[in-house]
């Protein structure tokens, strides 16, 4: 076989393995990460309210909750959030990309409201921006 033909079946072949082994990947799908602090009592209170049903719901499906003790080091999948003093902080993620934030927790009805907010800016791509959804001065002020 002459050396070209030898290198474009090499490079042929190289590439199909490359894809094979991303495919084979898993993909790094939308999740919510939660900062939480152990004392907080707005994070005690999502866990009461929101905390069993959560992974059961649409949006609970479509960005599964991952809990971070907000003391602690971030994992490299995530290091690029910048994390703040509030707890709890919602982040949602994809991709490698932060797409919004909901500071602290302002009740059940309205943290639905906020998360179907950040569920479309997550449907609308990357041209969505990583503005955090702003809460109301009248919301809970839930610091640390």
């Amino acid at each position: 076989m002459p050396l070209t033909r030898l290198s474009r079946t090499i490079r042929f072949s190289l590439c199909a393995a490359t894809l094979a082994l991303a495919a084979a990947l898993p993909t790094r799908a939308a999740e919510l990460v939660m900062f939480e602090d152990a004392g907080c009592v707005w994070c005690a209170r999502f866990n009461a309210e929101i905390g069993p049903i959560y992974q059961k719901t649409d949006e609970g499906k479509r960005a599964p909750l991952r809990r971070v003790d907000s003391g602690s080091a971030l994992p490299s999948d995530i290091d690029f959030i910048k994390p703040e003093r509030l707890t709890p902080l919602f982040v949602l993620v994809d991709g490698g990309r932060e797409i919004g934030r909901i500071r602290g927790y302002p009740g059940e009805d309205y943290f639905w409201g906020l998360l179907d907010a950040l569920i479309r800016k997550l449907d609308e791509g990357p041209k969505a921006s990583g503005e955090p959804i702003p809460l109301s001065e009248n919301s809970a002020g839930n610091s640390r």
